[in-house]
């Protein structure tokens, strides 16, 4: 390990000439990334991009009636907002598909808001989307990356965003993750994580940037090359060898076991554990105030991040409840 501090010694201190004031900075400024959305409703309130404001709420029903949504976010603490989040009920080839996402970005909101705005919009338009739904999930995951990472080309300071992503196709439940935001499911009462928070310290994690030339060091948290908290991600081009946007990917059936899904940044993690997090959102019926109800208990618990929460519960048959949709995508 001392060795490879002083081998990448002169690129760690060129990396954090790049990033001056990050959240994934091992010094100064507001600590790890955040990444908030602004849907049309939301401009008034939030500005420009990774302008700061006050929470966003929302919500709806999905029109087949089997699931309902809800988000709440927050700059929290911060005085930027770098959560983005997106709420989506596509109608694909005839079907009803939910596609809902939170994007935590670091060194910026540029590049949350990118993978916002795109990679939605690049999936449903993969050809094997309803064929081979996992490939075409990975796929467009990283090449999306590489669309942003073209776009990034006339930026000198590096960006980057994590992305915590659920698609819903039929009875199928698919949950994409990079980065450290978080999907957690209940399932039969009990709290299941069904993503892995990315982290240069965990064994595979760390072997795969060392084979790949680089190196994790301690600098207040483990980083990758002394800078990066976060071992996977959209974006960091400067970082690209080693920080890769290939997805985790979980499969989960949507039977009546299934009760709801919590999608969240780190500002909720950092502060509530799953377990708390499920036990907070069961008694609430409604998807948007169990989504601030998250939000409020983690700014109350002195979360220091921006906060996004986003909950999907799937509706038992005969307890659907016709009501239009009030935010389709956010």
């Amino acid at each position: 390990m001392h060795e490879l501090l002083l081998l990448g010694a002169p690129l760690v201190l060129a990396l954090l000439s790049l990033f001056p004031c990050c959240s994934c900075l091992s010094q100064g400024g507001e600590e790890d990334d955040d990444s908030g959305e602004k849907g049309e409703e939301e401009v008034s309130l939030m500005g420009f991009a990774g302008e700061a404001g006050p929470p966003v709420t929302g919500g709806g029903f999905s029109a087949n009636g089997k699931f309902s949504y809800g988000y709440a976010s927050s700059p929290g603490k911060r005085s930027s907002m770098e959560d983005f989040h997106d709420t989506r009920i596509d109608g694909v080839d005839g079907e009803t598909v939910g596609l809902f996402g939170v994007f935590d970005g670091h060194g910026g909101a540029r590049a949350a808001e990118f993978v916002k705005q795109n990679l939605f919009t690049n999936l449903i338009k993969h050809p094997k989307f309803f064929t081979d739904t996992k490939s075409a999930i990975a796929e467009t995951y990283t090449s999306t990356d590489s669309e942003l990472l073209k776009a990034e080309t006339n930026h000198n300071r590096d960006a980057g965003s994590t992305a915590s992503t659920a698609i819903l196709v039929g009875d199928r439940l698919l949950v994409a993750n990079v980065g450290d935001s978080r999907a957690v499911i209940c399932r039969g009462g009990d709290a299941i994580a069904v993503s892995r928070d990315h982290k240069p310290d965990q064994s595979d994690e760390r072997q795969r940037i060392e084979d790949a030339g680089g190196f994790v060091m301690w600098a207040g948290t483990w980083r990758v090359g002394g800078v990066l908290a976060v071992s996977r991600a959209f974006g960091d081009k400067l970082l690209k060898q080693y920080v890769v946007a290939d997805p985790e990917i979980k499969e989960e059936v949507v039977d009546s076991s299934l009760e709801f899904l919590i999608l969240a940044s780190d500002g909720l993690w950092d502060v509530v554990t799953n377990e708390e997090a499920v036990a907070m959102v069961k008694p609430i019926v409604d998807s948007e105030q169990a989504a601030k109800k998250l939000l409020q208990e983690a700014s109350q618990r002195g979360s220091a991040d921006n906060i996004t929460c986003l909950v999907v519960r799937f509706l038992e048959q005969g307890n659907q409840q016709e009501r239009p949709m009030n935010d389709q995508a956010s």
